[in-house]
């Protein structure tokens, strides 16, 4: 029998995100069904000519990369970069870590993404300039237990007093 903090890979099921014909992604995540707590575990594949989720830092959660097969690039701060198996990439939190991968290879990318999962947690999108906002539970965890979870334009503001009596 199996203790409940070890998982095998092949014993978990993809989940997929797509978004229109750019984004398509698999993962299956290692730490949350081995009962990670503070690390997170995810093992993801970006198929051929495809891109992952929009580009992004964090103010809180680093992040790092571990590739496994396949190649591509990966736009980290104001930098494109090539990336293949065997490479691993430290994401600090800042924004001269924003990141995004991008499969421009003929094979999937199949690669392993940790992060700390520290929350609360605000998430800058610098591409479409939003910024996220997360509480109760870190990007990745359980989104049963998130108690807010926001995205806005980075230009939304409302002065500290404005909708508050006296």
């Amino acid at each position: 029998m199996a203790h409940h903090h070890i998982v095998n890979s092949q014993d978990l099921p993809w989940t997929e995100t797509t978004r229109g014909s750019r984004v398509a992604i698999r993962r299956k995540q290692l730490g949350a069904a081995a009962h990670g707590q503070k690390l997170g575990c995810s093992l993801l594949e970006l198929l051929p000519g495809k891109q992952s989720w929009p580009r992004h830092y964090h103010l809180a959660n680093e992040e790092a990369l571990f590739f496994l097969e396949g190649s591509g690039k990966l736009r980290l701060g104001d930098e494109t970069v090539p990336v293949k198996a065997g490479d691993y990439v430290a994401l600090p939190a800042g924004p001269a870590c924003a990141h995004q991968l991008i499969n421009d290879g003929e094979q999937p990318l199949r690669y392993l993404a940790f992060s700390t999962m520290l929350e609360p947690d605000v998430i800058v999108y610098p591409d479409s300039n939003k910024v996220g906002v997360l509480a109760g539970a870190a990007p990745g965890g359980n989104k049963a237990a998130r108690t807010l979870e926001a995205y806005l334009p980075l230009t939304a503001q409302v002065g500290y007093w404005d909708g508050e009596e006296g």
